[in-house]
């Protein structure tokens, strides 16, 4: 089983590298990802793994559908919202669970009422953002819930209360910029204070519908 996805495993490696290591999107095990290879399997990183460190032999071969390993190693306890978002947003192949510093902060205080708007990034790159209140991770419920959430075409950003966020890409590298450009926003928003200045909706609308400037980025 494994040998016929070493190439993917290895370039799979290599981006949770970049996003644990590279860019710090998380802490030890606090993040895991899964990337949808075909119609019927997914990689997910093993339970417990550190991504910024990860190996080959961490990196879990899954059914799609059910989300149960294939080649033995036992993938992320997330790996239920992993599967069940990817079911549900076929244009998507990238699922990453993360907790990058800045935007935990705001994770762990009520931002129901937060405009994240404060970089044009966000607006043309995330689109909505959602917030989950708090569930016991690694349960049924919690996948339940976001994978309900992450159901809307227009959601590519989840933050989940007192635990971290989890976005999506149609690529490794989509799915790891707008985790990077959340953090971003977030670590903006912090230094800025009540200095910060928002983008107005009208903008962020434009930004959504026609994105920058005469052409898209």
């Amino acid at each position: 089983m494994q040998n016929m996805f070493d190439k993917d495993i290895l370039t799979f490696v290599k981006a949770c590298h970049k996003a644990g290591g590279e860019y710090g999107l998380m802490k030890c095990s606090s993040g895991n990802m899964s990337w949808r290879i075909d119609e019927e399997h997914m990689l997910v990183t093993a339970s417990r793994s550190w991504m910024a460190e990860i190996g080959a032999e961490q990196v879990a071969v899954c059914s799609v559908e059910t989300g149960d390993s294939l080649n033995g190693v036992v993938p992320s306890t997330e790996s239920r919202f992993h599967s069940g978002i990817l079911k549900n947003r076929p244009e998507q192949k990238v699922v990453l669970h993360f907790q990058s510093p800045a935007a935990t902060v705001f994770a762990c205080t009520d931002c129901t009422k937060t405009n994240f708007n404060i970089i044009p990034e966000i607006g043309f790159y995330i689109g909505e953002i959602s917030i989950i209140e708090y569930v016991k991770p690694a349960t049924a419920e919690l996948a339940v819930r976001v994978i309900e959430e992450m159901k809307k075409t227009a959601v590519n950003m989840a933050v989940l209360r007192n635990h971290g966020m989890v976005t999506v890409g149609a690529s490794l590298d989509e799915a790891i910029q707008r985790a990077v450009f959340f953090e971003l926003a977030c670590g903006t928003l912090l230094k800025a204070g009540d200095k910060g200045v928002l983008i107005s909706d009208e903008n962020v609308n434009s930004l959504r519908s026609g994105g920058y400037g005469d052409k898209k980025k």
